[in-house]
């Protein structure tokens, strides 16, 4: 059964690349030919996807059959074979450009983060994704992180209440903008998770004494104050560092002992993976 949302996001995306119909392939195929196809890995990293491509694949035409030879998270190199779709022609050449399209990319952003979890898996701090995503394709794109082996933060503005700086500065202040947070959540009935960015140890204070949140966000700390203000929360509350956080500095941050770091570049700076289909 496919989840709602995924069925409508692979509806929707077929239906941009299809129109009025795959004139290459109705033009130069005959409706009845079946053929088989390989998915073939073109570089070392962690292949994320597959389970997609069997939805998508399935999603075109039922009567295809798939033969997945790895898992989502699986190890790869270069040369490995991921899966082989065998059927309907013209199916299995409407499918291909979504199917490769959300496997590069998703094997890009997983790549990437079994890497920065790999640096820091000396510590026991948790990589998360944000909201810095591709529109209409945050679902894959932190779904991919998971298989990466990082956690998804808030899948949008929806699920959880973040209080950054700029909603602080517009409601003149920190303890204002917690203050009317929490009297939303009762006046709409509503349990959301509470994070508040805080700029400077003054802002972690303030905080600190107005609590009611469920974690503080260290925007842009270095390590002295990231130090600091782990040890003036303690256990109080979840800390999150985030912001100038890098390959080269991460493990120092996580070395402060902050529960999470949440990187941006994790799903919108990335280099799309290899991979392609051929006929066999």
């Amino acid at each position: 059964m496919i989840d709602k949302e995924l069925k409508k996001f692979i509806k929707e995306s077929l239906n941009e690349d299809l129109k009025d119909g795959d004139h290459t392939s109705l033009a130069c195929i005959d409706i009845n030919v079946i053929n088989s196809a390989q998915l073939i890995i073109k570089e070392d990293g962690i292949i994320a996807g597959i389970k997609l491509a069997i939805l998508i694949f399935g999603y075109v035409d039922k009567s295809l059959k798939i033969k997945t030879f790895l898992n989502d998270g699986d190890t790869v190199k270069k040369g490995d074979i991921a899966l082989i779709v065998k059927g309907n022609s013209r199916s299995i050449l409407l499918a291909e450009r979504l199917v490769l399209n959300c496997m590069q990319e998703m094997s890009a952003i997983a790549s990437k983060t079994r890497h920065i979890c790999n640096l820091i898996s000396t510590t026991s701090t948790k990589i998360l994704d944000t909201r810095k995503t591709t529109p209409l394709n945050r679902m894959i794109q932190k779904w991919a992180v998971k298989i990466g082996g990082g956690y998804n933060h808030r899948y949008g503005l929806y699920d959880m209440i973040m209080i950054k700086d700029n909603h602080i500065d517009f409601s003149n202040g920190i303890t204002n903008a917690i203050q009317k947070t929490k009297n939303y959540l009762i006046n709409n009935n509503l349990k959301l998770d509470v994070i508040v960015e805080t700029r400077n140890i003054h802002e972690v204070n303030e905080v600190l004494k107005e609590g009611g949140i469920k974690r503080i966000l260290l925007d842009n700390f270095n390590f002295k104050d990231t130090k600091e203000a782990v040890r003036i929360i303690k256990n109080k509350f979840e800390i999150e560092s985030s912001g100038g956080i890098t390959e080269d500095n991460i493990l120092e941050y996580a070395k402060c002992g902050v529960d999470y770091i949440s990187l941006g570049s994790l799903t919108h700076t990335i280099k799309n993976f290899d991979l392609s289909l051929k006929a066999i």
